[in-house]
């Protein structure tokens, strides 16, 4: 058993203005070392994306605006996998307070927009597309955020891995885009929906409270 890590749940103050609510956007109080793994991971998956999609010939075919919207959602999604991933985003996510699982759910559902962009630009007005996404998405959601904190993790990799299955087998995108589906949900039922205890080096306690699921109710 580790003894040299402590469960930190404190919220450090941010500042004023954008810089504050760019701060509690992405999670207040994160180390250099959460910001250098977020940067150099999502600029290395970047890059492994980048090379996929070329590698696959696809974007000769694309307009600019679909270029530019793939480019945007790829890069949101990679960022968003790791920001959502660090200690900050779960200590901040995941506190306690009133609206904080509408903020969550908030959060997830303004995502719906990635999946319009993705199924009427790049996907030339796939409506099908779009509105099956968006269910299983609205259903995932639900799922993971309201079932029991102890079962909430493995509920979520069973979420995501049948939200992964459906957009291979019916919910499909060409070869140049397999990777949307997959981000996508690690991205917002995985990484954000998952409350996990921000660690932080240090004793712990000499007696730790058990994790309880943070926000309303």
């Amino acid at each position: 058993m580790r003894t040299d890590l402590r469960i930190d749940w404190e919220i450090p103050a941010t500042p004023p203005g954008l810089a504050g609510r760019l701060e509690r956007f992405m999670g207040p109080g994160k180390s250099r070392a959460e910001s250098a793994v977020e940067l150099a991971g999502a600029g290395g998956c970047a890059l492994l994306l980048a090379a996929g999609v070329w590698s696959t010939g696809a974007h000769r075919d694309w307009s600019g605006i679909q270029t530019l919207v793939v480019v945007l959602i790829g890069l949101d999604l990679l960022g968003g996998i790791l920001t959502n991933a660090t200690n900050a985003a779960k200590r901040w996510y995941h506190r306690q307070g009133e609206g904080v699982r509408r903020a969550r759910l908030t959060f997830v559902g303004a995502h719906v927009l990635h999946l319009a962009a993705m199924g009427l630009v790049v996907l030339d007005g796939d409506w099908r597309w779009v509105l099956g996404q968006s269910a299983v998405l609205a259903v995932g959601a639900v799922t993971v955020e309201y079932a029991p904190v102890h079962l909430t993790r493995p509920v979520a990799m069973a979420v995501f891995t049948a939200a992964t299955l459906i957009g291979l087998f019916w919910l499909t995108v060409p070869a140049a885009l397999a990777w949307f589906t997959p981000l996508f949900f690690l991205k917002l039922l995985v990484c954000h929906l998952v409350p996990e205890a921000p660690l932080a080096p240090g004793a712990p306690p000499a007696s730790g409270a058990p994790l309880e699921r943070h926000g309303d109710g």
